[in-house]
């Protein structure tokens, strides 16, 4: 769960449903026979929605805000009261948005280490199979085919084709999908790819597991979560040329 800012995006709502909220009349519904009205209605719509959004939020962590009481500060805001100062106003909300950040840290933390956790079980138990090598810097691969060509060195531009994926299987890119191969040079991947494909000969395919030390460590990329441990198959095409 990433951190995020609510207290302008409340205001925000809170103000824009105070603009258009009317007294609500049981015995009728709204007159929609216009354009400007149906806007009208569409943005207190919008807002409502925001804001029940907002509350399902809080709930997450714990945090119960009460929507009648938000519908009961939007009808005073309206009508120019208030049973707290603006002051106070500024100070609660700010105060409610530290709570959130300061709890959404919280379940970061705690999901990095489970993360963290998985990724070192799944390594210790990859390390065990029959034909994986661990490097020193805790590199594990396993040969899936050997080739008899050179060995690149880490400033060349090498070719290959590969696919990655998280230690679920979850696949996150591959150049086999897009039918082309790729080229980089070698010094210019993460740490993984540049010792990884160094160890082998042009014409092999090679199953590297990686650590999230030597992937992405605690950066977010998407579908790679921070501290992911990465899997590639990397087949080495060719050495293109050195950079």
């Amino acid at each position: 769960m990433r951190v995020t800012t609510k207290l302008s995006l409340i205001a925000i709502a809170v103000l824009t449903l105070s603009a258009c909220q009317k007294e609500p009349q049981a015995e009728a519904a709204p007159a929609l026979d216009t354009e400007q009205a149906k806007q009208a209605y569409s943005l207190g719509v919008s807002a409502g929605r925001y804001l029940e959004s907002t509350i399902q939020e809080y709930e997450k962590i714990a945090v119960e805000l009460d929507s009648d009481l938000i519908m009961q500060g939007v009808k005073d805001g309206l009508a120019g009261n208030s049973s707290v100062s603006d002051d106070e106003i500024q100070q609660l909300l700010a105060s409610l948005d530290e709570q959130y950040r300061a709890k959404q840290a919280e379940i970061a933390a705690a999901e990095s280490e489970a993360v963290i956790a998985a990724g070192k079980a799944y390594l210790e138990q990859n390390a065990g199979k029959e034909g994986v090598t661990v490097t020193d810097s805790g590199l594990q691969y396993e040969v899936l085919e050997e080739g008899d060509g050179p060995k690149p060195a880490a400033t060349d531009v090498v070719k290959v084709h590969y696919t990655g994926t998280l230690t679920d299987g979850t696949k996150f890119d591959s150049s086999y999908d897009r039918d082309e191969p790729a080229e980089f040079p070698l010094n210019r991947v993460i740490p993984g790819w540049t010792e990884g494909v160094q160890l082998m000969n042009v014409g092999s395919k090679y199953k590297f597991t990686i650590p999230s030390e030597l992937a992405y460590g605690e950066r977010d990329m998407g579908v790679i979560t921070p501290h992911s441990v990465l899997v590639f198959e990397v087949e080495l095409l060719e050495i293109v040329a050195g950079e």
